[in-house]
This record gives C-alpha cells, structure tokens and sequence, in this order.
C-alpha cells in the first residue's frame, strides 16, 4: 500500500431510479439496496481502504450527508470529508478533489470512484486498480477502467479502444454515449468496446494540468482559493464560490478533449446498481424468479416480480412482471418495462405531496 495513493470517493447523488426507497433525504449510497450486511457506501469505502490509506480518502458530498458518512465509517475525519454547497456533476468535484490532494502530495496518483457501484471479485478489481496506478506513475494519461460486456446494455455509455495495442492499457479511441440497441450489438460484434464504469486513475499533477487546458474557466475558479484550500477558510471559499462552477461531467469536461486516455478492459463482475432491474440481477430468485428485499412472499401465478419492503409479508396473486417497494410514506407499484418512467413518477409525486418525498 503505497503512501501517495488517494482515492477521491463521489458521495453526493440522489439515486432517483431507485425512488422510493433511496430519496435525496436518504440516497442509494447509504443504504443496504442488497440486503447484505453493509450499505454500498462501506463496502465501496472497504475495497479502496486495501489499496489506499483511510486516511487518504477524500469524500466529496453533500452537507446533508455528511452524517451518514461519519455514522457508517466513524473512523473518517473531518478533513476528509468536504461538502459541495451546490450540485455540479462529477467535473467541478473531481477538480477540487485533485487540488486539494495535489496541495498536500504533488506525487499523488488518484481514483476517482463512485461510492455505489456493486464488485463481486474485489480482489481482481484491486488488481486492475494497482495496475493503472503503475501506468500513471510513468505515462502521463488518465486511466480508466472499462468493463467488457456480456450483453448489448443500452443504458450504459461505451468506450472504444485501440484494439492493436499489445499492452492490457489500452488508447481510447472514442467515448459513446448510450446506443441504441442495434447500435449496442454492433459494439459487441466489434470486439473492442467496453462498459464506461466512470472509474478514473491519473496523477494529482495530470489530473489538475488537464482542468487546466480543457476547462481554464473553472481551473481559474478553483485555483484562485489554492491558499484557502486545506484549511479552516475553504468552506467559506466553496460557499462563495463552488455554484459558479459549470455544471459538467468530467466524460464531457476531459476525458472526451484529452489524447491520453487509455483504459483498462477488465471482465469482473460489476454492477452500477442503476435500476432495480439492476439490483435484481445481484439478488437470488424464487422458482419463479420473483425476488425479494426485507421481504417475506406468499405467491401464487406471479413470476419475475421484485419486492422490496420494510420486512412486510407480501401476498401476490396474479401478478407478473412489477416492481413493488414500499417505504414509510409510499408504495409504489411499477410494471417493469416502465421503470425508466419512475423519475417522473418521483417530480409527479414531489410536485403533488411534497419535496420532503423525494
């Protein structure tokens, strides 16, 4: 475990396609979505702690959550944590991570990860991670890694890559956003696309001359509070600053403008837990593949339904091919070939009864 690795962990989102069970009062990262012991949060929080010092764990997210975090992982401090006064997307956060870390080690190589993604073999995905924190020791670039797919997702964004590259890093030629479902099987035909995990690795010094050259608008926001940042003024300066940012991803920001980025193809289970069709993939089924989250089911002529309670007894009859989840204040019920609309379905119930609901 090496001193100058750091982890720059993204805490902050809703995780609205899970409605009603994750809420912006109580998002997806913090809850135990699997039912299996721990929220995504800490077990995201233990896979980088075997490769990285706690210590050196940044977590960006939002105020309201900042008790979440310290109730889950108590053994994370206050300087670890920093609070965006305003969403912003993935660009700002990851920038103001990078420069605090870079403030305090400029020899530092960073990932930035998402804290609610699922990994079965995290031992493989350690791997692929010290892997790419070598390429960066010695190449400049940003190193991200690509998960190669095992079906024509179209809810995923691609990454096509330099397929006569001998090395396992390969250039990234092209980042695709979510295709069609022909143009989806034409990726998997190809050979070399893979999944975009929005998992990045790169140096603090890369990371920052990247923002630099691609986004000299919001490095010059950030950069001017250099002084400020890593002490007891930064959350005043991020207060009257951070809202002036450019709300922009970093896909969008730097890796589609840089001509080094390479990714990592890795073939390890891994889920972005997006949907709950998602989830339900993770879960064990009955023998008539209904599944079920703090749940007890009593079914008869229902098949391939997902249940998720506060540990109710439910009685189906009938019924195929829904989504039920139940919170304290709301029970939603959902055919499963519509569970993009439950976005809408959350503003449609926020507008009616309350933000408080959403």
């Amino acid at each position: 475990m090496s001193q100058n690795n750091y982890a720059i962990l993204m805490a902050g989102g809703i995780g609205s396609r899970f409605w009603p069970s994750s809420k912006a009062s109580n998002p997806k990262q913090f809850l135990d979505i699997l039912g299996v012991g721990e929220t995504l949060f800490q077990t995201t929080f233990k896979r980088l702690s075997k490769l990285i010092p706690e210590d050196n764990i940044l977590i960006l997210t939002n105020a309201k959550y900042i008790h979440f975090i310290k109730d889950q992982v108590p053994a994370i401090k206050d300087e670890q944590i920093v609070a965006e006064p305003a969403m912003r997307n993935t660009a700002p956060s990851i920038l103001l991570g990078a420069l605090k870390i870079h403030k305090k080690d400029p020899k530092a190589r960073i990932v930035v990860a998402p804290s609610d993604h699922w990994m079965k073999e995290q031992d493989r995905f350690l791997n692929s991670l010290e892997e790419a924190f070598d390429f960066v020791s010695s190449n400049e670039g940003i190193v991200t890694l690509g998960v190669e797919p095992t079906y024509p997702n179209t809810g995923y964004g691609y990454i096509e890559y330099q397929e006569s590259d001998k090395s396992t890093v390969k250039s990234v030629l092209k980042f695709k956003e979510k295709p069609s479902l022909k143009k989806a099987n034409s990726f998997i035909e190809a050979g070399n696309y893979v999944w975009n995990a929005g998992i990045f690795i790169s140096t603090s010094e890369f990371l920052v001359s990247s923002f630099k050259e691609f986004q000299p608008e919001m490095y010059r926001l950030f950069h001017k509070g250099e002084d400020i940042l890593n002490t007891a003024d930064e959350e005043q300066f991020l207060e009257e600053n951070y809202a002036n940012a450019s709300s922009i991803s970093v896909d969008y920001a730097i890796m589609e403008k840089t001509d080094k980025a390479f990714v990592i193809p890795v073939d390890f289970p891994w889920n972005d837990l997006g949907t709950w069709t998602a989830v339900q993939g993770e879960l064990a089924e009955d023998e008539n593949q209904n599944t079920c989250i703090n749940s007890r089911l009593i079914a008869g002529e229902s098949e391939n339904n997902i249940i998720s309670t506060s540990g109710k007894i439910v009685v189906l009859k009938g019924l195929s091919d829904f989504i039920i989840v139940e919170d304290k204040d709301i029970l939603m019920i959902v055919k499963k070939s519509e569970e993009q609309s439950i976005k809408e379905i959350r503003e449609k119930v926020m507008e009616e009864y309350g933000k408080d609901l959403g």
